[in-house]
């Protein structure tokens, strides 16, 4: 009886981790700049992770098991976001532009000027 409920929640979970996978990846499809693809790659993404790894400490009864999940899944919250946000001051700081749609850019005066190439040398 435990066992069937533990495997129905299992299911239940890898269906929305899945979900929040598909959002992602439809995202990285779908938006229009690489800043929103970003956002929609680093936070659900990171949550689809989260939430299979989740169902796998569920199915699995062993406590060294759902140790390295629940590590896995801190490792996760705390690198993807990071990550995600020295990639888009990178790409803010390399030039690429944002949508046209954006309403602002809050990172206009808080960030170098964009990398410009060095000027050659005169001959």
């Amino acid at each position: 009886m435990m066992d069937a409920i533990c495997d129905s929640i299992a299911a239940i979970l890898l269906l929305v981790g899945s979900l929040f996978t598909l959002t992602a990846a439809i995202g990285l499809l779908r938006l229009p700049d690489v800043y929103s693809r970003m956002h929609a790659a680093s936070k659900a993404g990171t949550l689809g992770s989260c939430v299979i790894l989740l169902a796998l400490a569920v199915v699995e009864a062993d406590l060294a098991v759902a140790t390295r999940v629940l590590a896995a899944i801190v490792f996760f919250i705390i690198t993807a976001p990071i990550s995600a946000h020295l990639l888009a001051r990178a790409a803010l700081t390399a030039g690429y532009p944002l949508w046209r749609g954006s309403v602002r850019n809050e990172m206009d005066n808080m960030i170098d000027a964009p990398v410009s190439k060095p000027a050659e040398a005169s001959e």
